[in-house]
């Protein structure tokens, strides 16, 4: 689209988006940076108490401190390679699954439901076939 093709848009300012920033709650703001940094790889980009930031395949993902540690579910999805293996290193970093994934034949396994150390749901899912 041309905003110039659309004169009522023309007198909008222009500003531009410098990066999109999803937000987690944390209780404990150093345990769940190094759950997201041992689990997907993350590299920290800015990291206090109050206010961190962790960059994951390209996604960045805000911590900020002080949050109670209630179950609450993100919206975050990580899609692996390898979900089976995605499984083991989340259970090794401290996070669980809220309910065992099924394997049919008809359903191969390629989505679970996740808990991350902080108590902030997402999936893992794998892509199909």
């Amino acid at each position: 689209m041309d905003i110039d093709s659309f004169p009522e848009m023309r007198s909008i300012p222009r500003m531009k988006v410098e990066k999109v920033k999803y937000v987690l709650w944390a209780s404990d703001w150093q345990r769940c940076l190094k759950f997201y940094r041992e689990m997907f790889g993350g590299v920290v980009s800015f990291e206090m108490e109050v206010w961190s930031e962790i960059v994951i395949a390209g996604a960045t993902i805000g911590v900020h401190g002080g949050g109670e540690g209630k179950r609450t579910w993100t919206g975050l999805s990580f899609q692996l390679d390898d979900l089976r293996e995605g499984i083991v290193k989340l259970k090794e970093c401290g996070g669980d699954l809220t309910c065992e994934p099924t394997d049919t034949e008809e359903d191969p396994l390629h989505l679970a439901m996740c808990i991350d150390t902080e108590g902030n749901e997402f999936m893992m899912t794998m892509k199909r076939g």
